[in-house]
């Protein structure tokens, strides 16, 4: 094995055990978001993106890429929360093909329900994951992304 070999090797190992913290992370997340909540992890991911925004809303193509998914798979989803009456879709005033997709005051009021569920689980499955000796570092060094973004 040469050199290139071993660098795509360390690049492979490192999407691995990335895609395993996720695999933990998101499994925790999952359930404890569904049994405290009844929000899926995207669920929550996409009440919270649209929290974060001004005005509360954002279009379509901005929510798919905030939440990691498809046009189609946002759709899908944003049918299922405006089904639930936690957002609603709005046509954009400057351009009427646009719509965007703003929460509702039962969406803001769930998502502060589900906010600290999903911070105090987090937490605490990252640090279940620290001590897995291959997930120790990367653990580490998501506390030191945070601390840096804090102290910024």
């Amino acid at each position: 094995m040469g050199i290139a070999d071993d660098a795509v090797e360390i690049r492979s190992q490192g999407w691995r055990t990335l895609a395993a913290l996720h695999g933990v992370l998101d499994t925790e997340l999952e359930r404890a978001l569904q049994r405290e909540h009844k929000l899926s992890v995207v669920e929550y991911t996409v009440l919270d993106a649209l929290s974060r925004q001004d005005g509360w809303h954002m279009r379509m193509a901005q929510l798919a890429r905030a939440a990691a998914l498809s046009s189609s798979a946002t759709t899908r989803l944003v049918n299922r929360l405006e089904d639930r009456k936690l957002l609603r879709r709005i046509i954009c005033a400057d351009d009427r093909r646009g719509i965007y997709t703003e929460l509702t005051e039962g969406g803001r009021e769930l998502l502060e329900q589900a906010r600290p569920t999903h911070d105090s689980t987090l937490e605490s499955a990252l640090d279940d994951a620290c001590r897995t000796p291959e997930l120790a570092p990367l653990v580490a060094a998501l506390h030191e992304l945070s601390a840096a973004s804090v102290t910024a």
